[in-house]
């Protein structure tokens, strides 16, 4: 039996009125991935995450996730479906009001029935994962800026997703910060076999950690280039990726 991929999309078309930003958009992410969308600001990149992640609806086309068609599917199913998913956003999406260890209880007690004093052991647990073992009782504004989005990341792993998606990880984090957090990432993926969707245009993550991407062209409007972005800077298939890959210092 053929396993289906972690995500498929099929002739995609993302348009607010009448402005296109994506269309007739084909692509598949594979179990165990680190895939990128990458693209220059405003080609629909985060536009595309939350249509992924249901909180939009595309114009037309389909996606399945883990073989199941996620638009037409029941409020149940979408909700069980993305139970199996975690969301990092661009600022960590913290409850400021709220501590560390109650951040990322919070999806725990909504959506398991773990005992209190199971959730208290599994909310150390993540937060020893991203390194943030003992700040349990710290609240977001005592934290940095790269500790905010590690403890958004271990919200995001509190119920142990199949697939995680990351709306540009590295957007106001100093270089050592981001550095960190894509090793986080790949380790992650590696110890956990976790499928990473990360939204980017950061080239050092992108260089750092993909294992297949797909660049959203903004000039044309649809999927102009697909594969390894190492891969796609020695073989580039268009003027634009090859652009969009050479920005600043070369990384061949």
């Amino acid at each position: 039996m053929i396993t289906p991929p972690a995500i498929q999309v099929e002739n995609l078309t993302l348009a607010y009125g009448n402005r296109v930003l994506l269309k007739n958009a084909d692509f598949s992410v594979k179990k165990g991935d680190i895939f990128i969308i990458m693209g220059a600001s405003g080609s629909g990149k985060s536009s595309l995450l939350r249509i992924l992640t249901g909180l939009t609806k595309p114009a037309s086309g389909k996606i399945l996730i883990n073989g199941t068609d996620f638009l037409n599917a029941s409020e149940e199913q979408q909700l069980n479906i993305m139970k199996k998913c975690g969301i990092l956003y661009q600022s960590g999406a913290l409850f400021s009001s709220m501590t560390l260890a109650e951040n990322i209880a919070l999806p725990l007690q909504q959506y398991s029935t773990y005992s209190k004093e199971d959730i208290s052991y599994l909310v150390s647990l993540k937060l020893a994962l991203v390194g943030l073992a003992g700040f349990e009782e710290f609240y977001p504004s005592e934290i940095s800026g790269g500790m905010k989005k590690r403890a958004g990341l271990a919200r995001a792993l509190a119920l142990d997703p199949e697939i995680l998606y990351f709306d540009e990880p590295s957007a106001g984090l100093d270089p050592v910060s981001s550095r960190l957090l894509d090793n986080l990432m790949m380790d992650i993926n590696q110890s956990l076999g976790t499928t990473l969707v990360v939204v980017t245009h950061e080239l050092d993550s992108i260089f750092t950690i993909a294992k297949n991407a797909i660049f959203i062209d903004a000039t044309t409007q649809t999927i102009s280039a697909r594969g390894n972005p190492h891969e796609l800077l020695k073989n580039p298939p268009n003027e634009n990726i090859y652009k969009f890959l050479t920005r600043g210092k070369n990384h061949a």
